[in-house]
């Protein structure tokens, strides 16, 4: 029995969704970032009074060097972590071969700080251990919160970051390739409000969590940072001729 239950590396359950590899969370991070920041950046310098022609390409470079800079932060973020613990896994294959023994008894002393008993923890433990493979990816697991096999890709992480960023920096752009002035201003924070509920619905919806204050959330959080930055590029006044 103790076999079974404790030598297989990870088991599948139906109904689970896959949460593992960081690439929801760069997703939702770069279409949130991206819309916010970008709806943020077209308001402020409308608000300044510049011609549209200058708000379009603030538009555009603040979508482009938002995306560029999201997506290397996150091929750094992940790649930092990967090899950090790459080095805590080595470290434990280490001490695996070393103290083959003492690595037994810690293990034993986990399973039985979920609450085996002593005399099939100490079975489980030495079952796992006459196999190298599986007894890393347990220790790993028990010990570090992660699983060997199956660490985030810091490539697939910055290209979604890059291209999720991008979709939401590009929304409140468009009113102004078709309009102007306070039609353009007004279509821009629509269409920011509008894309924030929704990505604050799909948030909650996934979670399992209040979908209305899940949009809303990010619904406050754009209008918020739309506030500011209007603000402060009204404050400024600038006229382009």
């Amino acid at each position: 029995m103790a076999r079974h239950a404790f030598s297989v590396p990870r088991e599948q359950h139906p109904g689970h969704r896959s949460v593992s590899g960081g690439l929801a969370r760069a997703a939702v991070f770069g279409i949130s970032d991206g819309l916010v920041s970008n709806v943020s950046l077209v308001i402020g310098f409308a608000g300044s009074g510049v011609d549209s022609n200058v708000v379009r390409l603030a538009g555009i470079a603040g979508a482009i060097a938002g995306a560029a800079s999201m997506a290397a932060g996150e091929w750094v973020s992940v790649s930092a972590q990967n090899e950090l613990i790459t080095r805590e896994i080595d470290i434990e294959r280490r001490e695996l071969h070393v103290n083959t023994a003492a690595e037994t008894m810690e293990l034993a002393k986990m399973y039985e700080s979920h609450g085996i008993e002593p005399e099939r923890a100490a079975a489980a433990a030495a079952d796992v251990m006459r196999r190298p493979d599986a007894a890393l990816a347990v220790h790993a697991r028990e010990e570090l919160g992660v699983d060997p096999g199956v660490l985030p890709s810091a490539w697939k992480a910055a290209a979604l970051s890059l291209i999720c960023f991008i979709f939401g920096a590009l929304l409140p752009v468009i009113p102004w390739y078709v309009g102007s002035g306070n039609g353009a201003k007004i279509a821009s924070i629509v269409i920011g409000v509008v894309a924030a509920a929704l990505v604050g619905a799909v948030i909650g919806r996934s979670a399992e969590k209040k979908v209305w204050w899940s949009s809303l959330r990010q619904v406050l959080i754009l209008i918020v940072a739309c506030g500011v930055t209007y603000l402060i590029g009204s404050l400024f006044n600038v006229a382009v001729a």
